[in-house]
């Protein structure tokens, strides 16, 4: 096995068995981030990835996100092969991160409606770990909560080189958006 795909394995392990004592904790295996990088007159560039795992501790507002970069879809299979091999280089930096702690979290005021909150935390993408600040928008769900939001990266705050060639196809900033049910 690749050690990505061990490390991966690893932290839903130690999730999992750090979730089983604490009902505090609240988890997703199926999280969704979706990105768009695309400029106007030009072919899209977006894609998703449905398999995002994080973990949020609700007594401390503690918050955990990971996403394989291989697992991101695109509709067009070269455009995927170009950002893994040629961009995100995801042999080698395999994984994205967020690590933070939702500011104020007090899981006993959610309700339905969603309720805006600020995430904390370090970004880090292709091997380079930037700070970030988020507004999270949170809200009840059966079992557990919801928290969705989107914010803007630059690749050049990661160390993710744009050719020139196709310079003007990709956005400056990178819209990412996520989608996360967290339950029990």
């Amino acid at each position: 096995m690749k050690k990505p795909f061990i490390n991966f394995i690893v932290l839903l392990l130690v999730i999992a068995a750090n979730t089983a004592g604490f009902a505090q904790k609240l988890i997703t295996k199926t999280g969704s981030i979706k990105f768009q990088a695309s400029t106007p007159s030009y072919e899209e560039v977006a894609a998703e990835n449905k398999s995002v795992s994080a973990v949020l501790e609700q007594s401390t507002g503690d918050f955990a996100a990971l996403v394989l970069i291989k697992g991101f879809r695109f509709k067009v299979a070269l455009m995927e092969e170009h950002f893994n091999e040629n961009y995100m280089e995801s042999e080698k930096f395999s994984k994205a991160t967020l690590k933070g702690k939702i500011e104020d979290f007090d899981s006993s005021k959610i309700t339905s409606t969603a309720k805006n909150f600020t995430l904390k935390g370090d970004l880090t993408i292709h091997g380079k770990t930037r700070p970030v600040t988020v507004i999270v928008k949170v809200s009840k769900a059966e079992n557990g909560v919801n928290a969705v939001g989107s914010f803007e990266v630059k690749p050049e705050d990661f160390d993710i080189e744009i050719p020139s060639l196709v310079r003007k196809k990709i956005s400056d900033k990178i819209k990412i958006s996520y989608n996360f049910l967290l339950v029990k």
